[in-house]
């Protein structure tokens, strides 16, 4: 006979949850009761546990409250087998996408704690609540027909990005109750992420991020005509501004408030742009870039092509919508990362112009950002400057490294919040010329914490005078970090920017990118001038492969110490990086295009160790990879050098040739022996 599948005991153990819940005295809601109109329609808006368009009804819900007056949604999925409780990945977290970065819908759809926390994830995605409790509840029957159950408890918040954290054991739902709720929120409070949970976190989303744009594209900008290349990149900005918010002041735009009116002053590019002035205004932006933004932005949001009405819908709220569905999560719950960094990197190939082959536009990958600024010598102290910002990608970078330093060296909760301000707002300066890259940098900075201020729209060869623009323009940014990946058709391959921004400083350290023709003649002029008042550190050679898909040059980076001259006998420490440990390919339809196959991160890591102790630090670095050489400070032209092959023979090389010859000679006697005895047998 066949063995008789498990029966569900799902309604038992609804049955149970939802008599804890009436016996705490808890106003629960079950699967089709309104909690509240902003959680009821973010779970409809929100895309299904099968993957379809909204009706997400979790098996019961609450709204609770703290003594601090702060609202929990609480949001419960019940399951009636043994092993359904959660499904978690190989890093211990729940899993609910796929290698591919897509949602798992077999997972989300099976388990109990998956269910809930894609519920989670609604509210996250399209509510202004930013902590949420997801409850999982299984459970079988044993051998004597007792029921037992099993619980998982799951944190998710913008501080774990939306993965979820697990917050203990538990045998009942009595922690909801009144008198063990502050209790309760007390210890999903002190939960934290270790920086590398953190880091592999955001590594997943960039993964995600590049899929959602992808689908982005193809599902609008492929569609819809009558956009102009800037104007998509000045819609995608325009939306998220709106939909961002400030806690207390500015209400995110919600889809429903876009009516497609034709009245004038209330059509949906009117209304994006009320919100956006709205929220321009409370993040306190000096007047003038406020005004610059708006203008930019009206121009594309006001026409009356993208405004116009067609089946009761204008262009632009179809647009909006779409955006917001498919990258609100991402900037909604706070990335750290370099979101508008990735958002233009896929743009990038939206855009007419990427594809001129004299645009030379190439915006630097994270993980290499992230080694700029360590190799800089970024701290919580610094102030750091780009003048070639692009995304803000680098400034962001560093920005990152001095908020870490500083979490980790301030243990004042007062302190950190103060120092974090600071950081942001008078330790960055970035300055940008292109129009329509300076807009992402902006965003880029506000999404970061708000940095925005100190992102100047100049020329920083011409115009910039190292100054601060807003709020004290005569006061000198006291630089003494510099980074740039700077554009390689300028004069020197790009050393001018090098030149130009080390003149302007009196201490510190500078890591720069660029194509290493600028080391090997191509800017020797500039590289004499550099050199008379700054010491080379280091020279790094990059992988032919670094910028695939954007780029084939082969890079360099050089590292600086400022305002102190190179002399003759100064080591320079020569680093061959071919090998960074990244295998990366350029298929369109690949779900991951840079794979960690040989300790990347490990390597990445050495490099900055080597750069600054040397080679007693070399461990995943080849030894023959790295040398300890000098430079002439007059010929700017032997920055790339290999380390020396030594061909002087030693006694194993003679022993070697020796016995090869030996082995060689006696092969041919021997040989020649038989062929005289073949020949006289004949």
């Amino acid at each position: 006979m066949a063995k008789k599948s498990p029966q569900s005991v799902e309604p038992n153990i609804a049955d149970l949850a939802n008599g804890w819940l009436k016996s705490y005295k808890l106003a629960y809601k079950l699967e089709q009761e309104s909690l509240n109109t902003e959680i009821d329609k973010a779970l409809d808006d929100y895309f299904s546990k099968n993957g379809g368009a909204g009706g997400n009804r979790p098996d019961a819900k609450l709204l609770l409250q703290d003594s601090k007056l702060n609202f929990y949604p609480i949001l419960i999925e019940y399951k009636g087998y043994k092993d359904k409780l959660v499904k978690l990945d190989e890093n211990g977290q729940v899993e609910n996408s796929t290698a591919k970065n897509e949602p798992n819908f077999k997972h989300i759809n099976s388990y109990a704690v998956n269910g809930a926390v894609h519920y989670a994830n609604a509210i996250l995605h399209h509510t202004s609540y930013t902590d949420i409790i997801a409850i999982g509840i299984t459970g079988h029957k044993d051998d004597f027909d007792t029921l037992q159950h099993q619980i998982g408890v799951y944190y998710v918040s913008k501080t774990n990005f939306g993965v979820g954290q697990k917050v203990g054991e538990y045998d009942d739902l009595s922690f909801l109750a009144s008198k063990n709720f502050d209790a309760f929120i007390e210890r999903i409070k002190a939960l934290n992420l270790s920086q590398e949970e953190i880091d592999r976190i955001k590594e997943r989303r960039e993964h995600e991020i590049t899929n959602s744009l992808k689908k982005l594209n193809n599902d609008i900008f492929q569609k819809e005509k009558g956009l102009s290349e800037t104007d998509r990149l000045y819609l995608v900005a325009a939306s998220i501004m709106a939909t961002l918010g400030i806690p207390g002041k500015v209400s995110p735009l919600e889809k429903t408030e876009l009516k497609s009116s034709l009245e004038n002053g209330n059509t949906d590019g009117d209304i994006i742009m009320r919100k956006i002035s709205a929220f321009l205004n409370e993040k306190k932006l000096p007047i003038e870039k406020r005004d610059m933004i708006i203008r930019t932005l009206e121009n594309t949001l006001t026409t009356d092509n993208i405004n116009k009405v067609e089946n009761g819908e204008s262009q632009l709220k179809r647009v909006f919508i779409k955006i917001v569905d498919d990258l609100g999560i991402y900037y909604k719950i706070g990335l750290t990362t370099d979101f508008t960094g990735k958002l233009f990197n896929e743009m990038y190939s939206w855009l007419g112009w990427a594809k001129d082959q004299l645009n030379d536009v190439v915006l630097t990958p994270s993980y290499v950002a992230t080694l700029l600024a360590k190799l800089a010598r970024v701290n919580k102290d610094s102030y750091v400057w780009d003048f070639a910002t692009g995304s803000a990608g680098l400034l962001v970078a560093a920005m990152n490294e001095m908020l870490i330093d500083a979490k980790n060296s301030i243990h004042s909760p007062e302190e950190l919040s103060k120092k974090e301000l600071e950081i942001k707002t008078e330790q960055l300066l970035g300055v940008e010329w292109l129009a329509e890259i300076y807009m992402l940098a902006v965003l880029n900075m506000i999404l970061m914490g708000d940095g925005s201020a100190n992102i100047l729209h100049q020329d920083s060869l011409k115009t910039f005078n190292g100054k601060y623009e807003y709020g004290k323009p005569d006061v000198k940014f006291p630089a003494d970090a510099f980074v740039l990946n700077p554009p390689y058709s300028a004069a020197g391959n790009g050393m001018v920017f090098v030149k130009r921004a080390l003149s302007m400083m009196n201490k510190g350290y500078a890591a720069i990118i660029i194509q290493n023709s600028a080391g090997s003649g191509k800017a020797n002029e500039y590289n004499k001038e550099i050199l008379k008042n700054n010491t080379l550190l280091a020279s790094i050679k990059m992988p032919i492969d670094l910028f695939v898909g954007k780029s084939s040059v082969q890079t360099n980076i050089y590292v600086f110490r400022v305002h102190e001259a190179h002399k003759a006998d100064d080591v320079v420490k020569f680093i061959d990086f071919s090998n960074d440990g990244y295998t990366r390919t350029n298929r369109k339809k690949a779900s991951c295009n840079l794979r960690d196959t040989d300790h990347a991160k490990e390597r990445y890591e050495e490099l900055v160790n080597v750069v600054r102790f040397g080679k007693k630090k070399l461990h995943y670095i080849e030894a023959q990879n790295y040398f300890e050489g000098h430079i002439d400070p007059n010929s700017g032209a032997d920055w790339n050098q290999s380390a020396p092959v030594d061909t002087t023979p030693t006694l194993e090389d003679f022993k070697k040739t020796v016995a090869d010859y030996l082995a060689w000679e006696v092969t041919t006697l021997l040989k020649n022996k038989k062929v005289g005895e073949d020949s006289l047998g004949k």
